[in-house]
Formats: C-alpha cells, sequence, structure tokens
C-alpha cells in the first residue's frame, strides 16, 4: 500500500512519533512519487511495483516481490537502527516471515492482521471454502500468526474466527479502524444551508464491494416521495462511470452528484454538508466482517448514518445508533432512505447514541492499547522525555 493514503498505517506511525518513537516506514511507492522522504516526523522509504492487480498471479507477484524487497532493507536497516519492533501490515500474511533476521537480531514482529485471508480470496475469486487454494492460505495465515510476538486484529469478530483457527488469544489485540477525531474538528459548511435540500453522503473508494449500485437504485424507487432529496458520491475508482451511467438510466441524474476525488484534509467541510451518510455495503463471507473507515467519521461530525446491517458492525452498534437495512435490498434500503428523510428527530436520536456507543472503540482508546503493546513489547514502562525511544518499523504492503 502506498503509505501516504494508508489512513491506519498513518495513524499508528503517527501515534508512535507522538509518544516519542523513531518510526521508520517500508510501502511502495506512489506514481511519480520520491524513494524515500519524511512525513509528520515518520521516515518512508519505497520501492516501485508498478501496482497492476487484477489477476491473482499479479497479487502473488507483487506479495513476493515486496516482502524480498522489505527482508532486504530490514536486515540492512536493522544493523544500524536496532529496531525494537516491526510492525507488519498485511496483506499478504506470509509478509511477517520478511522479518525473520530482524528477528534473530532482536526485533519482535508484530502482524497486522488488516484483512483475513482465506475470506478475502472466496470473496474476490469466488473460491469454495473447502478448495486446496484456501486450506492453503488458512495454513499460510496460522504459521504467520505464530511466527509474530503479537498480532493485531481489527474487531472482536474476526479476533474469534481466528482464535477457533489457532490464534492464541493472550497475544492478539485488537486496535479498531476508528478515526483520529483530530482529523474531523466540527466546521461549518462553506455554503448557506438550502431548506429544502437533503443530503446523502457517501465518501471512498467506488468499487462494487461498497453498494453503490444498490443505493442508486434504491433512491430510484422513492426519489418521488423524498423532495429536495440528493446523493452525493465522494471518491473516484474502477465504478464511477457505471453508477453515472446507472444514475441517468434511472432518472436521477440531476440528484445523483459524483463529485469525484477531494483532498483527505477537505473531507470534513464536504461531510459538514451532509445531512446522512450513507454506507451500502454488499454482504459475503469476507465483508460481514467489514468495519469501514467512514462510519466513525460520520459519527465524529455528528450525521446520521444508513448502513448496511453486516455482522461486524452489529457487533459494536445496536438498532438505536444506525438506520441499519438488509444488505443487498434496494428495497430495504429505501425505507430507510424515506424513514430518516421524514424524521428529523430519528436522525437527533441516531447521532446522540451513535457517538455513547462509539466512545469505547473511539481512536483515542485504540491509540493508547496500541501504544501500550509497543511499549511492552520494546521494554518500556515508563517513557522518558529526555532520552529516545526504541526505534520501531512498520512494514505495509
Amino acid at each position: 500500500m502506498v503509505y501516504d493514503v494508508d489512513v491506519r498505517v498513518r495513524r499508528k506511525a503517527e501515534a508512535l512519533v507522538g509518544a516519542g518513537y523513531s518510526v521508520d516506514v517500508l510501502a511502495l511507492r506512489p506514481s511519480h512519487g520520491k524513494k524515500a522522504y519524511t512525513l509528520n516526523g515518520v521516515n518512508v522509504r519505497t520501492v516501485s511495483l508498478g501496482k497492476k492487480r487484477g489477476s491473482l498471479a499479479r497479487y502473488i507477484f507483487e506479495y513476493v516481490a515486496f516482502s524480498l524487497w522489505a527482508c532486504f532493507r530490514l536486515t540492512i536497516q536493522m544493523r544500524k537502527r536496532k529496531y525494537a519492533a516491526i510492525d507488519v501490515n498485511t496483506l499478504p500474511d506470509f509478509l511477517v516471515f520478511a522479518t525473520f533476521l530482524a528477528k534473530w537480531m532482536g526485533a519482535k514482529p508484530i502482524l497486522d492482521m488488516h484483512e483475513i485471508t482465506p475470506e478475502f480470496y472466496m470473496s474476490k475469486y469466488g473460491m469454495a471454502e473447502n478448495s486446496w487454494v484456501v486450506k492453503l492460505l488458512k495454513y499460510i495465515e496460522r504459521v504467520s500468526f505464530e511466527f509474530a510476538d503479537q498480532v493485531i486484529t481489527i474487531n472482536e469478530p474476526i479476533e474469534d474466527l481466528l482464535v477457533s483457527r489457532g490464534l492464541d488469544r493472550s497475544k492478539s489485540t485488537i486496535v479498531m479502524n476508528s478515526a483520529d477525531q483530530s482529523r474531523f474538528p466540527q466546521v461549518a459548511s462553506l455554503e448557506p444551508p438550502e431548506e429544502k435540500r437533503f443530503v446523502m453522503m457517501y465518501h471512498g473508494t467506488l468499487t462494487p464491494i461498497y453498494g453503490l449500485d444498490i443505493a442508486i437504485e434504491a433512491f430510484a424507487l422513492v426519489h418521488s416521495e423524498m423532495p429536495g432529496a440528493e446523493m452525493w458520491i465522494l471518491g473516484a475508482g474502477t465504478e464511477k462511470d457505471a453508477l453515472s451511467s446507472l444514475a441517468q438510466e434511472r432518472g436521477l441524474a440531476s440528484k445523483v452528484k459524483l463529485i469525484g476525488q477531494v483532498p483527505g484534509s477537505e473531507i470534513p467541510m464536504w461531510l459538514s454538508k451532509c445531512d446522512v451518510g450513507i454506507l451500502p455495503i454488499r454482504r459475503d463471507i469476507f465483508l460481514d466482517f467489514a468495519f469501514p473507515n467512514k462510519l466513525p467519521e460520520f459519527i465524529i461530525m455528528g450525521k446520521a448514518v444508513i448502513i448496511s446491517r453486516l455482522n461486524a458492525i452489529r457487533h459494536y452498534f445496536s438498532d438505536a445508533a444506525l438506520e441499519f437495512f438488509e444488505p443487498n435490498s434496494p428495497a430495504d434500503l429505501s425505507r430507510a432512505m424515506t424513514r430518516v428523510y421524514w424524521d428529523p428527530q430519528l436522525r437527533a436520536n441516531r447521532v446522540l447514541k451513535a457517538r455513547e456507543e462509539y466512545a469505547p472503540i473511539r481512536w483515542e482508546v485504540m491509540k493508547q492499547r496500541y501504544l501500550a503493546m509497543i511499549d511492552r513489547l520494546a521494554g518500556t514502562t515508563e517513557r522518558d522525555a529526555v532520552q529516545p525511544l526504541p526505534r520501531t518499523n512498520l512494514a505495509t504492503k
């Protein structure tokens, strides 16, 4: 992954810098990007692989190539930098073995399981759970988390799944995809409010898994019952043209606005303009464990959220906090749209309850949990304001 746009890795790296650690990152190079640079105190070194994903063979090539490069770089840098911990961010799971020489030299490898690999490939390529490829992926997953000194998972349902596949719960730490609230201040919209406008907003990547076609189909069913309602879609991706065509076919060209990609620094301003957030994620064996980064951002900005009834999300939020709908169902999503449109008190209640239920998993809590784990592995029980803390390295594909 390109470090600059990997929100999860950036949050961790900058939290470590803020706590006094020296942090190096190994990552993919963005197009026309620099080989090495420093961003907010984090030292980043990159490799160019000409990211051209799609086929399984290409994924395997990129994973192996990056792992070999990371192993080479880590071994060289370890001799000079003496890392206390190396945080390896999947996919792939076997990237953790790039640390084997560094581990032998004293570093503690951490495996941050961004994704659950077997389910990811079952979803992406339609593989059967009993196929030899999925069985191999589960084996690699198990030996990878057995090799690591510590494993990070992103929510409790995923941790439970991994424990059922052999993970020792005592070496697992949950660090969720919470948003850094300091990046999302309550800001005023630059445009005056329009009483007759009601904006439902999505921001993120435009790919089939996020169900934006479902949202457009749902809106087409009820837009005549929602005077002034609009759907704004922020982001770029492979589905942009298809979504634009679908909106035109359904007679929604003036009501569905594809804004395009906007700078991350402008996201709070855009969110301040909407009335409701919408996250119509599809459900399958992989996505049922999803906990989208965008959900906390809507909650922090005080927006009611319409969202798919997925397992991981239901684990943390009740029906009183979010407006759930049955995944993959335009009819049920259209019901949710009209419900929140006509009931401003319902929206206000959802906002308050969502903030209450989000509080235990907000980034400040997750950050302290992550730093405590690093301190323990690094042998740092008390931070010294004068002496520099041990070095850490984050490798991310």
